[in-house]
């Protein structure tokens, strides 16, 4: 999850202390004052060389850090590290929904957390990181997070109701993320079918849901999201699409609250979404489409694509596609990729 790169991002080879050694070091960091490379090396037990290598891999995944001859380094901008007892506190009752794990790095919140589901981990079960090294996104898309710089996390849901009864469930998704970033944001987050969360038609999240199980018997849902909290210029010119991050929008809420604003919307729309399924959410998503009433064209797997005009969706969480003869059609389907009609 996070921002899609045009090529995908490897932490490259170290020495195993040096990584090791890499998350408490830029926690050390995070005071905001300068720490020289010869303290550093004492403090974690490493050679100066290794602390050098430690800060450029730390570069390498994205987090800028000042080195100052004669004084050390720093890290220019705050990072509120993920912690997964502030994300309890600031979670409250809600708490007891989640069994929350908080990883410096992995390959894929989703890939890690399916593996976890299939061996028998609990419903709501949550992976989050500071860095996923292999992302996964949407239509078999690489991603990856930037370091310090956004959320990646997955929840884990399991449903008796079978496969059938999760339709729409994306869609369900990305109107609680939404709604987590608007009780702190003065420029309104709205929704892209099926799976994006937008501002002024910029990227700010996305969702990746996969699936497991009976269409008709026991089921689960790995939930990925990826969202953008502080980018640089080189993060943002590696991705093929417009972007946008909440320091941008002036959100300066911290990580930690923001995860647990995300999870308390996530609760509050599973418990209507096991309910009543979409429909029960259905007008609140149409609430925020980015899309309504605009000119659209939409790509479908056979390579064909069809323009009309976006409608909204329909109680399953199908695009509907007004076309030239006023004729609405459904579509549905993750291979199906929504652009503006002057987009072609």
């Amino acid at each position: 999850m996070g921002i899609r790169a045009a090529k995908p991002c490897r932490i490259p080879c170290v020495h195993a202390r040096t990584h090791h050694a890499l998350f408490p070091l830029l926690r050390r960091l995070s005071d905001g004052q300068f720490h020289s490379g010869q303290t550093l090396a004492q403090e974690f037990s490493l050679s100066r060389s290794s602390i050098f290598n430690a800060i450029a891999l730390a570069e390498s995944m994205g987090l800028a850090i000042h080195a100052v001859r004669g004084r050390g380094y720093r890290l220019p901008e705050p990072v509120e590290w993920l912690d997964g007892e502030v994300i309890a506190r600031h979670l409250g009752a809600a708490s007891m929904a989640y069994t929350v794990h908080v990883f410096d790095s992995v390959d894929s919140t989703n890939t890690a957390l399916m593996s976890a589901a299939l061996g028998g981990a609990a419903d709501g079960t949550l992976f989050c990181t500071e860095y996923q090294q292999a992302g996964k996104g949407r239509r078999g898309r690489r991603w990856h997070s930037v370091l310090g710089g956004g959320l990646a996390f997955s929840v884990l849901w399991r449903f008796e109701s079978g496969l059938q009864s999760l339709s729409g469930l994306s869609l369900a998704v990305g109107l609680a993320i939404a709604r987590a970033v608007n009780r702190h944001s003065r420029h309104p987050a709205r929704l892209k079918w099926p799976n994006d969360v937008l501002v002024d038609y910029r990227k700010l999240a996305g969702v990746l849901v996969e699936v497991q199980g009976d269409m008709h018997g026991p089921a689960l849902a790995v939930v990925g999201i990826g969202l953008n909290v502080r980018l640089n210029e080189a993060q943002r010119d590696a991705v093929d699409q417009a972007v946008v991050d909440l320091a941008e929008m002036g959100v300066t809420v911290g990580r930690n609250q923001l995860l647990a604003d995300c999870l308390l919307e996530l609760h509050a729309v599973l418990t209507q979404f096991r309910q009543h399924g979409f429909a029960a959410l259905r007008e609140h998503w149409l609430a925020l489409d980015a899309f309504a009433g605009r000119a659209v064209s939409l790509s479908l797997p056979d390579a064909c694509s069809i323009q009309g005009m976006a409608s909204g969706v329909d109680n399953n969480g199908a695009f509907l596609l007004r076309d030239a003869q006023k004729t609405l059609h459904a579509y549905s389907g993750g291979e199906i990729s929504l652009r503006l009609g002057d987009a072609q």
